[in-house]
């Protein structure tokens, strides 16, 4: 779509002087915009691309200076978040899913609020209550006794396993698992793994954004509970009985055990594994490719495996940098004791 600087000037209360009617198609990043785009100069270290940037106009803090007079400049307070609300206003993709699709299976047990909409191939079970302008595409299927909040966005091929609770302005990706039978399994007497019943549930709570093809496993006695505004990146996998707290951001290909509690606004990176029955405290931040095995009760940054607060972990990774240099100075000085022994013994 095209839309006037004028407009967007308005929208973000923005000083500008001139280039009212310029249309602006796209918003891209300063080092790749061109003629008819938007960016925005995010911090002092992206002010060496303002010279060369084609781009029609530039986001800027008030008070900024630039050299060029062929670029338009909207100065605003944060040009990062006026970026994102225009963004959100005028450039966001509109999914044009409407209405019930014909090859939807809803049991008719269940109801639908105002202004959803079902795409090809859905399945809802018996005794779903579904809020209003719930989107739910191609694909997906809800089984018996779950409620879905309203404004929620579910992706394609979707599964959401019985008495699942999903919150209002909850977003799914495509592919994700939600209340799939935790891992619970004990050995019998004739040493092979029986299944113990998973019987409780997993609760997402309002804004929660689920990964494409992550996992939350519904708990075997009560629930798993993924708490408000927490975000969860691609391919994580939440045990049963997991609790997350609110406002914590997971990224791809952690793992979470069973019974952990993770805290609120903590942040844990990529590849990271934690074990079962630990909490994690809110505001911890822990590095990629760390490996959890113990609880962590204090706020603060955490990486490595075992996990070590990073002031200790970089002291280690120091020492290990150094182990071949120590090691030549230990056989350097061996030499010279050996030396030293022949000496004293002739």
């Amino acid at each position: 779509m095209a839309v006037l600087l004028k407009e967007i000037a308005e929208f973000v209360s923005a000083e500008l002087a001139g280039g009212l009617e310029i249309k602006i198609n796209e918003l891209l990043n300063i080092e790749k915009a061109g003629p008819g785009s938007l960016t925005f100069l995010g911090s002092k270290a992206y002010e060496k691309f303002f010279e060369t940037t084609q781009a029609s106009a530039v986001l800027v803090s008030k008070g900024f200076t630039g050299s060029r007079s062929d670029i338009v400049c909207l100065e605003v307070d944060n040009p990062y978040q006026s970026f994102l609300m225009i963004l959100k206003r005028f450039f966001e993709y509109k999914h044009e899913l409407s209405g019930i699709s014909d090859s939807s299976s809803i049991h008719p047990d269940s109801k639908l609020g105002e202004g959803c909409a079902v795409g090809f191939n859905v399945v809802i079970g018996r005794n779903c209550v579904i809020g209003n302008n719930v989107t739910i595409f191609h694909n997906s299927v809800i089984l018996e006794n779950c409620s879905i909040g309203d404004n929620t966005l579910i992706y394609p091929n979707v599964t959401i396993r019985e008495n699942t609770v999903v919150g209002k302005n909850v977003i799914i990706h495509n592919g994700a698992s939600i209340g799939a039978d935790g891992f619970g399994f004990v050995k019998g007497p004739d040493g092979n793994y029986v299944k113990i019943p998973q019987i409780g549930n997993v609760i997402i709570e309002d804004f929660v954004e689920v990964g494409a093809n992550s996992c939350i496993d519904r708990a075997a006695l009560g629930n798993t509970i993924i708490k408000a505004h927490t975000k969860i990146d691609n391919l994580v996998q939440i045990g049963h009985n997991v609790e997350i707290g609110s406002n914590t951001a997971i990224s791809a290909q952690t793992g979470v055990s069973g019974s952990t509690k993770v805290g609120n606004d903590v942040i844990i990176a990529g590849q990271v594994g934690l074990v079962d029955h630990i909490e994690i405290a809110n505001g911890v931040i822990i590095g990629a490719q760390s490996g959890v095995s113990r609880s962590l009760k204090d706020r603060g940054i955490y990486v490595g495996t075992p996990v070590k607060p990073i002031n200790q972990f970089k002291r280690l990774e120091v020492h290990i940098r150094n182990l071949e240099t120590l090691n030549n100075t230990v056989k350097e000085l061996q030499k010279e004791i050996d030396t030293l022994k022949k000496q004293i013994e002739s």
